[in-house]
């Protein structure tokens, strides 16, 4: 039974809803964790109430995500990029496009399907620290994104090392050579590191020092870096993209391009907490 505007304005909620405010946040939690088929499901189980699939996904979709905000000033942050696959037309092979997802370290995160300004916008209205540090892999499309967060003077742009140790082992050198390289590299000395690689004519060796050329004012002393309390790596933003991926890339999901957003929002606000409070 539908509530009549005037019983919705005495139980302070929607007009002509059919969902009690709890049963709807059971519907955005299990939904958030599992397909709308499954979700379905377990919410008879749990409540004993019948939502159809269909229901959770207008639900989901038609649900009004606040925004995030920020308790305390950003210290770090990390960003990546994930992927998810989109709805085609039978017989077309599958599509898969990008989103950005951003971690703030020990805080809260966020992920945006083609809205680069939104995600910039998001992250200049939150209060920063100074310094502030962010922190990515060689992707350009990351620090595309990154140099237009904060003020300048007061970002620190760190490359992850993981995937700088990751580059460097394609260098098709002798196991002495690389372990110099990444002593080099892990006290802050990447000019030496160029330096000594230039006098080793190694496979992959050229393509390694383009690599710590285009990235050279991010390349820091890892080491008193990491002594100091400090992350050297975007392991917090990898993982937020597989806890993204644990819903949005179930098996044989595809969504459509309007759907995408949302999705990346129920799925985040479930991260986040939002659905618990």
């Amino acid at each position: 039974m539908e509530l009549s505007t005037a019983q919705a304005q005495q139980l302070g909620v929607p007009a002509y809803t059919q969902l009690s405010p709890f049963l709807e946040k059971c519907c955005l939690t299990v939904s958030a964790n599992a397909s709308y088929q499954r979700a379905e499901r377990d919410i008879q189980l749990l409540t004993g109430v019948s939502v159809s699939d269909s229901s959770l996904q207008r639900l989901t979709q038609g649900h009004e995500w606040p925004e995030v905000e920020i308790a305390e000033p950003i210290e770090e942050l990390s960003l990546d990029g994930g992927m998810v696959r989109l709805r085609t037309p039978q017989g077309q092979g599958c599509e898969w496009r990008e989103y950005k997802a951003l971690a703030v370290h020990d805080q809260s995160s966020v992920a945006f399907y083609k809205e680069n300004e939104a995600l910039v916008s998001w992250v200049n209205a939150q209060p920063f620290a100074v310094p502030f540090t962010c922190i990515g892999d060689g992707h350009d499309g990351v620090w595309n994104l990154v140099v237009q967060l904060g003020e300048s003077a007061h970002r620190i742009e760190i490359l992850d090392w993981y995937h700088l140790m990751e580059n460097a082992h394609k260098v098709k050198a002798p196991s002495g050579v690389l372990a110099e390289v990444e002593r080099l590299l892990w006290t802050g000395q990447s000019r030496e590191a160029v330096r000594y690689l230039r006098t080793h004519h190694c496979p992959g060796g050229t393509g390694f020092i383009k690599y710590l050329l285009h990235h050279q004012s991010r390349l820091i002393d890892y080491g008193a870096w990491q002594e100091q309390g400090h992350s050297i790596g975007s392991g917090q933003v990898e993982s937020l993209v597989k806890q993204i991926a644990m819903r949005v890339k179930l098996p044989g999901a595809q969504w459509s391009v309007d759907s995408v957003p949302q999705i990346l929002k129920h799925r985040c606000a479930y991260l986040n907490g939002q659905l618990a409070s």
